[in-house]
């Protein structure tokens, strides 16, 4: 279980807060091979570098050397392959998606003096490149591309509706704490899609040491037990969902399930 405050997360790169959080869920987490990794290529990167010292060209340059000769690219055809967003996965096949993406370049700039800073768009993770004197532009991690404000707002509008207008909160940098609390609603619903319960209901033990109370973490956490054949803790937490969210749509389909719940025998795990 994680013994990290939020300070504790936005004190440390966001990689290495990411494999805090993959480790907790996941004990098979290779974080010593994953630091190890990260290490070797700031050397390689720093020694391919050597001959750049103009800060934009430099930059330019080792985004080539991300995407084309490390071959770090997004996952297109395993989006929400809950691979994609463990840090020593990510590393050792080159596929992520763009928070996972997005942590490894914020830790190579650091380590190489890039003005990077995290933004946690609505659609998805984005890089703002603030260099000094200039007007601040963005990169989409996925691809290492520019993106453009009429892009982002067609993003917007996407996401949220015609009505959507892009606006300077959508794009304030954004602290580590809040990027891993969202990257862990993003595993969770990754592995509840592969049906890997197990590792899932870590996911939202975890949240729930975050925010105790919240009756939608303890909604998912009871389909979970559900899942495991816990019917009697599950019935439990879709009565605590109900009780406290009497007008939410779901609330309804759930008395049904406990009503077939209270009826199942209590299986002991």
């Amino acid at each position: 279980m994680l013994n990290l405050s939020d300070d504790d997360f936005d004190e440390m790169p966001l990689a290495e807060g990411a494999l805090v959080l993959n480790e907790a869920i996941d004990s098979e987490t290779r974080v010593a091979w994953a630091k190890e990794e990260l290490e070797r290529l700031v050397a390689e990167a720093k020694q391919a570098l050597t001959t750049h010292t103009h800060g934009p060209a430099r930059l330019e340059a080792f985004l080539q050397l991300f995407y084309q000769e490390w071959g770090f690219k997004g996952d297109q055809e395993a989006y929400f392959d809950a691979s994609n967003a463990f840090i020593d996965k990510v590393l050792e096949r080159r596929k992520g998606i763009p928070v996972s993406l997005g942590a490894l370049l914020l830790y190579f700039a650091d380590k190489l003096d890039f003005p990077f800073e995290a933004v946690n768009f609505p659609t998805q993770f984005l890089i703002k490149v603030v260099w000094p004197e200039s007007t601040a532009y963005y990169l989409n991690p996925f691809s290492g591309e520019e993106v453009s404000q009429h892009t982002l707002q067609a993003w917007l509008v996407g996401h949220k509706g015609p009505l959507s207008q892009l606006k300077p909160e959508h794009l304030k940098t954004t602290d580590h704490a809040t990027i891993i609390g969202r990257w862990l609603a993003l595993i969770k619903n990754a592995l509840l899609r592969e049906e890997r319960y197990t590792l899932a209901l870590r996911c939202t033990d975890l949240a729930l040491t975050f925010v105790p109370d919240d009756p939608y973490e303890i909604r998912d956490r009871g389909f979970i037990y559900q899942q495991l054949d816990c019917h009697h803790v599950a019935a439990s937490d879709y009565q605590y969902f109900i009780d406290q969210c009497p007008d939410d749509p779901a609330a309804e389909l759930l008395k049904t399930q406990v009503n077939a719940l209270s009826r199942d025998d209590v299986t002991v795990h």
